[in-house]
């Protein structure tokens, strides 16, 4: 019943790509930021890295005004671009902090290999090291989805039309056939197919989520 609402369909369209574009935004630049904050030797690293992960403390709630401002002012309020950009608020420093450990785990015997043989930074980083940290990108791509499509406020906040509109907004607004019904069942149904892929991910992922977030717990 739930796929003959075209509210529903739409929504799981919205959700996918603006969580699958999410996810790659955040893994893209996080990786080239976790890279220069494990390997790239400058000064005030550490308080950059405790900086970002400061920038997660953050509730919600807290910033909604000033981000219903910046989307208005950059004309992307109720648009996919604009949910993107506020999700890569809580992605980003997820993703940096995950995967600065990582690459801190890694030999430093590869890159200085490479700088011998005349390699780049930007070689050493794209031919040698970043292949290396799949798994690692892996589970925090997994995990960095998963907050996207279960995101509630901002898409609530941000989004008015019900063709923008992503799944949990979607739900939440299902209605019965008077005001005073609550369509249980279609709401548990809708539920069901939204869980039903990140189950899928996680259960094809597992190993690769374990290996990616305990690298660099034990070292030697």
């Amino acid at each position: 019943e739930v796929f003959k609402d075209p509210r529903f369909v739409g929504s799981l369209i919205n959700s996918v790509i603006v969580a699958g574009c999410t996810v790659l935004i955040a893994l893209a630049l996080g990786s080239v930021c976790a890279y220069a904050l494990g390997r790239l030797p400058f000064r005030f690293k550490g308080p950059v890295l405790y900086l970002v992960l400061t920038m997660t403390m953050f509730p919600q709630i807290a910033i909604l005004s000033g981000l219903f401002v910046m989307l208005r002012t950059l004309d992307l309020f109720n648009t996919r671009q604009g949910l993107v950009l506020t999700y890569l608020i809580f992605t980003m420093p997820f993703t940096i902090w995950v995967m600065t450990q990582y690459f801190r785990s890694l030999p430093k015997e590869l890159e200085e290999a490479a700088y011998v043989d005349g390699a780049s930074p930007l070689k050493v980083f794209w031919e040698i090291l970043l292949p290396l940290t799949m798994p690692g990108l892996v589970s925090t791509g997994l995990l960095a989805f998963i907050a996207a499509w279960n995101e509630f406020l901002f898409a609530l906040t941000f989004t008015i039309t019900d063709n923008m509109k992503t799944v949990p907004v979607v739900i939440s607004q299902f209605t019965g056939a008077s005001a005073f019904e609550q369509p249980w069942g279609a709401i548990m149904a809708a539920s069901m197919v939204v869980t039903i892929p990140l189950v899928i991910l996680v259960m094809v992922f597992q190993y690769r989520i374990v290996e990616g977030l305990t690298a660099g717990a034990v070292k030697g």
